[in-house]
């Protein structure tokens, strides 16, 4: 929604990759000199008409200050926005979007921290996610899809996702634990037009020499980042097409394992991940003074493969452990509260390790 507003001059874009057909220009198109004179109108003569709530999707604007411009209560513009920097950080960059490049760990600590922390002392409000329709599924790019590992992994990134301060989204499948496109899949079940235009463009470059490289990273680039991953039919049970349509076909192939991940499957089992989102958000709005408004404060910043935080209310204080890895860690509480372990992503958590792809969460009264 930072579009809007453009530069009148339409100067091209200074080439900065001759082998790309497009160039990165964000700098022409996001956050033009009139765009908050345009958002401010918006709200003025339609918003504010109704008894509504307003997010924007934030491209390109990685400065806090810029940000809470927007979403200010006083600046009466937008209640909150998207911020993209975890959508978008194992993406190679402007000029190679497709080369994948596996997160690191302190990384999306720092992103998080960033946009928990930005709206502390001000009248803004902030967002969390990790799953929309223009990136891969949460699973595969910042846990494992692996089958002795996928439903674990679903319950660790829900445990994080509703222990953030801010509003939550969650995506369609997510909630159920759906997953990326099995990579045997060839490109013909792509539907994304971006995809099928880097996939071209590279096949273009193989096969002339001028970049053979190209094509082998743009493929597997898509098998992990592409948008066609969140944009299959959803999975709501063991009938053809995954139950969404009774018509021949959807729009699109329907995911291999949808007999095994539907929510139709999940609902009567109290251990799914269905039943676990469900469990972790009566947590949330029980304690909401800690999970919803409380003060984030990040812990071993530098740790490679557990992220663990606190999260502090007026009464009481929340602490988060996530193992984000398939190897189990060391793992010792602070001793300076009496700390209640109050849920686990496992039954039975083992005192002073983490296992694998294990998130916990701990209270104390302050």
């Amino acid at each position: 929604m930072n579009k809007y507003s453009k530069p009148l001059e339409f100067h091209d874009a200074i080439i900065t990759d001759p082998n790309h057909y497009e160039q990165p220009a964000a700098y022409m198109f996001c956050n033009g000199p009139r765009i908050h004179e345009f958002v401010k109108e918006m709200h003025d003569k339609v918003i504010s008409q109704y008894d509504c709530m307003t997010v924007g999707e934030l491209s390109l604007t990685p400065d806090p200050a810029h940000v809470l411009r927007y979403v200010s209560a006083s600046a009466k513009q937008l209640d909150m926005v998207f911020h993209i920097d975890t959508g978008n950080m194992d993406h190679g960059g402007p000029k190679d979007k497709y080369d994948h490049r596996p997160f690191v760990l302190p990384d999306l600590k720092a992103a998080i921290t960033k946009w928990q922390k930005f709206i502390e002392g001000t009248d803004g409000w902030t967002t969390a996610f990790l799953e929309n329709h223009d990136n891969g599924r949460s699973i595969d790019r910042y846990a494992s899809s692996e089958p002795q590992f996928r439903e674990i992994s679903a319950k660790m990134l829900a445990v994080m996702m509703t222990t953030l301060t801010g509003t939550i989204f969650i995506y369609q499948g997510q909630e159920i634990g759906m997953i990326n496109a099995p990579k045997e899949w060839p490109i013909e079940e792509y539907k994304d037009i971006e995809a099928l235009n880097y996939y071209n463009e590279a096949r273009a470059l193989s096969i002339s020499g001028e970049d053979p490289s190209r094509l082998p990273i743009v493929t597997r680039g898509l098998q992990i980042l592409g948008r066609d991953h969140g944009r299959m039919p959803m999975q709501w049970d063991s009938t053809a097409h995954a139950g969404f349509t009774t018509g021949d076909k959807p729009w699109m192939r329907v995911h291999d394992l949808y007999p095994d991940i539907n929510v139709a499957k999940q609902v009567p089992d109290a251990k799914s991940v269905l039943s676990f989102w469900k469990r972790m958000l009566r947590l949330r709005k029980e304690h909401r003074d800690l999970f919803v408004y409380g003060i984030f404060n990040l812990l071993d910043p530098g740790n490679e493969k557990t992220f663990v935080y606190t999260k502090t209310g007026e009464r009481s204080t929340a602490l988060v452990a996530l193992n984000m890895g398939q190897g189990v860690q060391d793992f010792e509480l602070s001793t300076d509260k009496e700390w209640k372990l109050v849920l686990s992503n496992y039954d039975a958590p083992v005192v002073g390790k983490l296992a694998p792809f294990e998130g916990r969460v701990y209270i104390s009264a302050n």
